[in-house]
């Protein structure tokens, strides 16, 4: 898969596996705090974007998370970056999540309104 789309700049899939959301918020603290100890950074600089930045995901926030097995919870998953998301549950557990299945999140998903908390 990564072969295949290696040259594709458009959208990004992203795929968590051995990962914690809050582990990840801490991380992103210990490398800023770093900086501004360096004096590469002031305390009053940290905002949104620097954290968003110092995230595993770069600062892309997910327009869509699917959450398969039919949990209806994020469960310590992309704590920060969720907070604009799109949310679809499906029973479907992962490894028998299909084209079609996928097709219907996506259906849903041009369905909604996106309001970014408005």
């Amino acid at each position: 898969m990564e072969s295949a789309t290696a040259h594709h700049e458009g959208s990004r899939l992203n795929f968590c596996i051995a990962y914690g959301g809050r582990q990840e918020i801490l991380d992103a603290f210990r490398k800023i705090i770093v900086k501004v100890q360096a004096g590469e950074l002031t305390p009053e600089a940290v905002d949104e974007r620097v954290l968003g930045e110092h995230l595993y995901t770069g600062g892309d926030d997910p327009d869509l998370i699917i959450r398969t097995g039919g949990e209806s919870r994020l469960s310590n998953f992309l704590l920060y970056q969720a907070a604009y998301s799109e949310l679809f549950f499906t029973d479907v557990h992962f490894p028998s999540f299909r084209k079609v299945d996928f097709l219907r999140v996506i259906r849903s998903y041009q369905q909604r309104k996106r309001r970014f908390g408005k």
